[in-house]
């Protein structure tokens, strides 16, 4: 998956009311952002690790690294995103 570039719109308005409290507007968007990628990645590694350590067909060993985790687990055929996750739960 290739990097991606998010950006955010301010008005002047916003960036006043903002700056009041911030150093940096970017700082505390990067901030955020580390927090939100951090206890996602969490909240993942917990939920398919007792789905891998659950499931009797899988044999292999448990990725020690993220990038090999994400792999394995993005690549199983069970895997599905929040997106298809709750296109599916509106469906029925």
């Amino acid at each position: 998956m290739a990097t991606i570039t998010l950006t955010v719109d301010v008005t002047d308005t916003e960036q006043a009311i903002l700056l009041n409290d911030l150093l940096s507007i970017d700082d505390w968007l990067q901030g955020a952002m580390n927090g939100k990628k951090a206890h996602c990645w969490k909240r993942m590694q917990q939920e398919w690790t007792t789905k891998l350590m659950n499931d009797e067909s899988f044999t292999d060993s448990i990725p020690s690294n993220q990038a090999d985790f994400i792999a394995l687990v993005t690549a199983r055929s069970d895997y599905t995103t929040r997106t298809e996750r709750d296109a599916a739960s509106s469906i029925g």
